[in-house]
């Protein structure tokens, strides 16, 4: 049977619970004092505590040190009233920067500020206004840690289980256990004991106080068992004495509070209280141990041992685990108290320490060291990411040095690089870091969009170096990187740029795309996965840090390891200007459609030859799989957790495109959307056709079908690699039919080519994906290819003729599986997508189709505006059509049109806001458009094509529907779509919105007021994440104000202050309203913008309102 679980009873921290530790059967018995207390002590001392016990709702806004970013609840007590000071325990105070409100009995709400948080012990003080309160009569609770004993009856009182006051019964039953081991990453008391009783608390109960008959707090709740109905509390001696100290700054409330310091000493060395017998088999003496027991109460049962030693500390290479404490300065120490007295009073100076080590006795000098000088008081935020010193805690815990570089929270751009939470980075950009401002300094000197090799260690695998690759990010994803520093006179932590202005890194990234195009190749990094789509659900992400949680607060520490752990980001790149004086330059391409870029120099042969030669070389390889190979490119798509918008599933995917075209000027991929899901993505791509991996740019999202287009920059390729690599010969016409040989030709891993003979036994097979838990892209209006074999769900690539001629791409489809009514779980399958669709739109491309300007490689290009009909349609057997009484003219001129098929369209749904939404109904049949019968999708892609070509229309379509057993004329008008897809985001106290992505039109819903914004994603530590403000909502109205779009939305931000609350009127999916309040911190959370300007091809990052900034 395993051992019970240790936890810390705060906060819905039940997580914080991780590790297994031993439980100690001894029990020490002082001697027990009669209970005297009667019903009616208890009810007057209750009385008297419960209006002092506060309900605190904490906000951890940054991941730091041993916490994560979090939204949670716990409970503190009144121990100055006239100063205003709440006890509570230091996990719920936090390391890092916290936000926290506590809330009074009578339900009354004032901001709280953190004022000190010991560095070991789990205790912390938080400060009030006392006059803030105006309708509570209280009084504060004294703390008395002599009246602790065993067998006194107590009762704990606080917000257990999130139920705002529980009062918990309870005896002391242990004074000198163990401090509770949680976990083995995270926040652990050590060198005291605790005391236990079985009253059972849970979570939220974390800073209760653990009262007496008299009213009196004898210890601090700090934990429980999970297992068991045991809990351990904290004894106050420490806590007493820092209180004395913060009551010495200052005699009543101030606004500015002045920052205490309170001496805290330490040696970085864990010690434990072992039992006389355990101390002699470690060789203890036995007059030794004589003179201890004489020196010491008749109550003593055991001496001190060492357990730990933190290496690079006054410890170490001094003491070793293992020896027995015999003396301090001269005496007898047994206790923890007595120690940590002894070096509290004598930091930075030199004790003695007699120890005896196997039998043997050593007398050491040891200096004491400030124990506040290696606790980080700042860290450093870089595209999202949290990095500092490393603590006490942490080095303790991974035995490291204290003061190494720590990686809190890996954020976008280390995580993208495969570095994980609690790495250790030792070197950078070639450069040794063994501090914090050694990092500062490297990056400062990096440009935008650099790779660069990064070395870390892991706890986890210690003795091993890991290198990857780093890409600054070139886009303004993130703010520019700054320094956070504690302030603990406001209990804020206050920003400042990390780099100067005059800093490559803040430039712009427009220029430095070249210097990405031409790094050096980097492997896979280590993170990734098998598979299309990547889901790395271990880490959690900040200032973007996203979850899709729709569901009430969770507050636990997994949830902040989810989605976290995903996150990175996408890049539309801008290649670097071509024109001297820096103006971009208009350009149509021509009609000439290279496949191969034309030689700049003098190649050697050999060389050219030997790429030229490598698919040719393969064993057994077919003709298709020789002409198709160097056509093939392999992606690597990161999505930025800051701009996950359209509902996209994950935030790392894999596949394989193919090269529709390449001249000297541009290259175009094309690859499915569960490949290249939306616009704000990284691309890298990895050639097959020679080695060398370059960034790529989304240039066309599809609207409807399922393929994006992805530009490269030729010139990256090199000489060599431009003239191997080319594109595919596309074969649109004539179009693929059941039993006709097709070969399957993709790329592994390993970006080696693998191909298969297939047969085709369904060409125009309909795709009926239904709607995932949070609306995403979805394939709808398709035909997709099917075959007899492939290579299973995660294997794409494209479909040839004998000759190599594509025909089809076998792209990937996501959707989601349903089990029962709240289990779902995202699957992918692989179908084959015409080439007719892909190759239309390149036409337009190449030609220079009228439609708005994207800048490509330093030229604008106009790019091809795409007119459908916004709604989703069915096939029906026509045999079932009859049945709904659809006469036998229109079957018969149906068969005709089509006796492949022999199916007719029915309406599944309009999109929301579409022109056909108030025109065409739900099962309605659509049988003829101008005149002529309609069969498939592409009969009605050809009428809206149609449309654009005439010169003389209104952009509708004249439809023949057959309804309720009626003919119905109607003109249906059409919409005209970019390939853009979403462009722009704001984000608001942690919630990113955006205008309705079509995934949510199409559930054919949207609020009356005037549509509103929609929450795509939330922030862990965010005001949303406290307030609930979660995912899969519209936001509709701001303190009565309607926000039917982004750009109302910016404008009535830009009103809100610094602390204000906000009235938030919102509509759900299921449209069910609501309105709540939330209140605004610009202090961590500015409001800002990411929008994609087509004419510089960037993301840009746009400050909507912050602190101590106008609005912009």
């Amino acid at each position: 049977m395993g051992d019970p679980v240790e936890r810390l009873g705060s906060e819905g921290f039940d997580s914080a619970a991780a590790i297994k530790t031993e439980d100690l059967c001894m029990e020490i018995d002082p001697p027990f004092q009669e209970n005297i207390a009667t019903a009616e002590d208890w009810r007057k001392a209750l009385n008297k505590v419960v209006p002092a016990v506060v309900v605190l709702r904490t906000t951890a806004t940054r991941s730091f040190d041993t916490e994560s970013a979090a939204a949670s609840y716990a409970t503190g007590f009144i121990v100055d009233k006239r100063r205003g000071i709440i006890l509570t325990n230091r996990h719920v105070v936090k390391p890092g920067p916290v936000v926290a409100e506590a809330m009074f009995l009578n339900r009354e709400e004032v901001p709280v500020h953190p004022i000190y948080r010991d560095p070991v012990h789990d205790f912390g003080f938080f400060r009030y206004d006392p006059s803030a309160i105006q309708f509570l009569n209280y009084e504060e609770i004294p703390l008395s840690p002599e009246a602790a004993c065993v067998g006194l009856e107590i009762r704990v009182v606080g917000n257990d289980s999130g139920e705002k006051v529980s009062i918990l019964a309870g005896t002391l039953a242990r004074l000198d256990r163990d401090a509770p081991h949680y976990k083995k990453d995270g926040y652990n008391d050590f060198n005291t004991f605790y005391m236990q009783a079985a009253s059972g608390t849970k979570g939220g109960s974390s800073g209760s106080p653990v009262i007496d008959w008299q009213g009196r707090a004898v210890a601090l709740n700090a934990g429980s068992k999970s297992s068991s109905a045991s809990a351990f509390f904290l004894p106050l001696e420490r806590v007493v004495r820092a209180l004395r100290f913060l009551q010495k700054g200052s005699e009543t409330y101030v606004d500015k509070w002045k920052a205490v310091s309170i001496p805290r000493g330490t040696l970085q060395v864990t010690f434990l209280h072992k039992g006389f017998d355990e101390t002699r088999r470690l060789g203890l003496r036995s007059e030794t141990e004589q003179i201890v027991r004489h020196a010491s109460p008749a109550s003593e049962t055991g001496m001190l041992v060492v357990d730990s030693v933190v290496p690079g500390g006054p410890g170490h290479k001094h003491l070793e685990p293992g020896d027995v404490l015999v003396r301090v300065n001269g005496e007898v120490i047994t206790q923890f108290l007595k120690l940590e007295t002894i070096l509290d009073d004598n930091v930075n100076k030199n004790i003695e320490l007699q120890i005896e080590r196997g039998g043997t006795s050593k007398c050491l000098t040891l200096l004491v060291q400030d124990l506040h000088s290696i606790t980080p008081d700042y860290f450093l935020e870089v595209s999202g990411a949290v990095i500092h010193p490393l603590s006490y805690q942490q080095a303790r815990n991974f035995r490291f040095h204290c003061g190494l570089v720590y990686v809190a929270e890996p954020g976008y751009m280390l995580f993208r690089a495969g570095v994980p939470r609690h790495a250790i980075i030792k070197k950078f950009a070639g450069k040794e870091i063994s501090c914090l401002e050694g990092l500062v300094s490297v990056l400062s000197n990096l440009s935008r969009g650099a790779r660069v090799p990064l070395e870390y260690i892991s706890y986890m695998d210690r003795h091993r170096r890991k290198s990857v690759l780093v890409t600054v990010e070139r886009h303004e994803w993130y703010a520019p990187p700054q320094i956070y520093t504690r302030d603990d006179g406001t209990g804020l932590w206050i920003a400042k740029p990390a780099f100067p202005l005059d800093s490559p890194f803040l430039s712009s990234g427009a220029k430095d795309v070249g210097n990405l195009a031409r790094q050096p190749v980097s492997p896979p990094g280590e993170h990734a996965c098998g598979g299309l789509v990547c889901e790395d659900n271990n880490q959690e992400l900040v200032d973007g840090v996203t979850s899709m949680e729709t569901n009430y607060e969770d507050s636990s520490e997994d949830v902040s390891h989810h989605n976290a752990s995903d996150g990175v980001v996408k890049k539309r790149r801008v290649e670097e200007d071509l024109s001297a004086d820096g103006n971009v330059a208009d350009f149509s391409l021509s009609d000439a459609r290279e496949s191969k870029l034309e030689k700049s120099g003098v190649i050697q042969d050999d060389v050219l030859m030997d790429y030229q030669g490598a698919a040719a070389a393969a064993a057994n390889a077919s003709v298709a799989e020789r002409v198709i190979e160097p056509t093939l490119v392999m992606f690597e798509v990161h999505v930025p957790p800051s701009c996950m918008l359209d509902g996209v599933h994950s935030q790392h995917f894999f596949g394989t495109g193919v090269i529709i075209y390449h001249s000297q000027d541009m290259g175009l991929v094309v690859v499915d959307k569960n490949t290249v899901a939306i616009s704000a993505s990284d691309v890298m791509l990895s050639f097959a056709a020679f080695p060398v991996e370059i960034p790529g740019e989304v240039v066309f999202l599809h609207p409807v079908h399922n393929y994006a287009l992805i530009s490269y920059d030729p010139s990256a390729l090199g000489p060599v690699g431009g003239s191997v690599v080319r594109a595919a010969e596309l074969l649109p016409e004539p179009a693929l039919r059941r039993g006709d040989s097709v070969y399957l030709v993709g790329l592994s891993r390993s970006l080696q080519a693998t191909s298969r003979k297939s047969v085709v036994t369904n060409p125009c097979a309909a795709l009926n994906i239904g709607s995932a838990d949070s609306p995403r892209y979805r394939a709808t209006n398709m035909e997709v290819i099917e075959l007899d074999t492939d290579f299973g769900s995660t294997f794409s690539g494209v479909l040839t003729d004998e000759q190599g001629r594509v025909q089809a791409i076998w792209g990937s489809f996501s959707t989601q599986l349903k089990f029962g009514c709240s289990t779902s779980e995202d699957h992918q399958f692989v179908r084959g997508i015409p080439i007719y669709a892909i190759s239309q739109v390149l036409d337009k491309i190449v030609s220079g189709a009228q439609g708005p300007p994207l800048l490509i490689n330093g030229v604008k290009r106009p790019m091809p505006l795409v007119r459908i009909l916004e709604v989703e349609l069915y096939p029906t057997l026509l045999s079932k059509a009859r049945s709904f009484g659809l006469s036998d003219d229109w079957i018969q001129a149906l068969v005709k049109k089509d006796p492949v098929r022999r199916q007719v369209l029915r309406v599944k749904g309009c999109l929301a806001g579409s022109k056909a939404e108030n025109l065409l109904e739900q099962g309605d049949m659509v049988i003829a458009i101008n005149k002529e019968p309609v069969t498939c999708f592409r009969d009605i892609e050809n009428a809206c094509q149609a449309l654009d070509k005439s010169t003389s229309n209104d952009g509708t379509l004249h439809m023949t529907i057959f309804r309720q057993g009626q003919e119905v004329e109607l003109v249906v008008g059409t919409d005209v779509r970019d390939g853009n897809g979403t462009a722009r985001a704001i984000n608001w106290c942690g919630c990113i919105v955006q205008d309705p992505h079509p995934a949510v039109r199409a559930l054919g819903f949207l609020p009356e007021e005037g549509h509103g914004v929609y929450v795509a994603r939330w922030c862990h530590g965010s005001p949303v994440h406290r307030y609930g403000l979660y995912a899969l909502q519209w936001i509709v109205e701001i303190n009565g104000k309607p926000t039917p779009n982004l750009d109302s939305f910016a404008d009535v931000m830009k009103e809100l202050e610094h602390g204000e609350f906000v009235r938030v009127r919102t509509i759900h999916l299921n449209g069910k309203p609501r309105v709540l309040t939330l209140k605004q911190d610009l202090h961590y959370w500015p409001t800002w913008e990411l929008r994609f300007d087509p004419d510089t091809a960037m993301w840009h990052r746009n400050i909507i309102k912050a602190l101590n900034c106008s609005a912009v």
